[in-house]
């Protein structure tokens, strides 16, 4: 039975900035080999050059979730050079967060196409590899919102209770493969998922409640850590964390 973090190899997108890049460089120092996928390219290869001059193992490949090949190349780069992949964090984002009648119909599109269609590519991508393997750890990224709706949140929190939905569906259909599954789903953090939102009003009266009671990015590494971490034989199946002050 194996347990622990180091020597596992990790996939995680979205991880040019925020939750990713700091759940990268929590793992990387704790021995993982780290695979990062993000759009911004110059991001990811900046982390994987400080990470690798460190001493630690990091690999950047250009991501954009919304691209089923784009993340099946991610998966099968991890593969071809380290020869498996152990776990896989779909973390990828967006929260334009508006009210409904103020039709951001774009935004909707775009919510739907990272926060949903972007995690089934991840599970698409490494779920085949972890069936061959008869392992893997497959940890899908929700949030409060995935528990609780709020006026101009509908959208992003359907995505995320969707995630949600997903994840319990798959935990059941990959047990004949001893694969694990965990949802993490993040009260207020401070990241940049908060200059995503287009309408101004919104932007800032959020940014106000949130700059308030944030925790760190590296709240959300921790938890991470902990559900990769425990023995083979142990699901970690969700876990949901707010800031102590965040009422909602």
């Amino acid at each position: 039975m194996s347990q622990g973090i180091e020597n596992k190899v990790v996939v995680i997108t979205g991880a040019s900035s925020g939750l990713g890049e700091a759940t990268a460089r929590h793992l990387a120092e704790r021995g993982a080999l780290i695979v990062l996928g993000a759009r911004r390219s110059d991001r990811i290869d900046a982390l994987a050059t400080e990470l690798n001059q460190k001493g630690y193992k990091a690999l950047a490949v250009p991501t954009d979730v919304t691209d089923k090949n784009q993340v099946k190349n991610l998966v099968d780069t991890a593969v071809q050079e380290y020869g498996q992949i152990d776990v896989m964090l779909n973390n990828a984002g967006l929260m334009p967060l508006a009210p409904l009648e103020r039709l951001k119909i774009d935004e909707w599109d775009r919510m739907i196409d990272v926060n949903l269609k972007g995690v089934l590519y991840g599970i698409a991508a490494a779920l085949p590899y972890m069936k061959a393997q008869k392992s893997g750890h497959i940890i899908n990224v929700s949030s409060v919102y995935g528990h609780v709706v709020d006026p101009g949140a509908a959208v992003y929190c359907a995505t995320k209770f969707a995630v949600r939905a997903l994840s319990e569906g798959l935990r059941k259909e990959v047990k004949p493969y001893n694969i694990r599954t965990t949802i993490i789903s993040p009260g207020a953090v401070s990241t940049e998922l908060l200059e995503h939102i287009s309408e101004k009003d919104i932007q800032a009266g959020t940014k106000e409640f949130v700059s308030k009671i944030a925790v760190s990015a590296e709240t959300f590494a921790r938890t991470v850590a902990f559900a990769v971490n425990e023995p083979d034989d142990v699901d970690i199946n969700e876990i949901l964390f707010r800031p102590t002050a965040q009422p909602v």
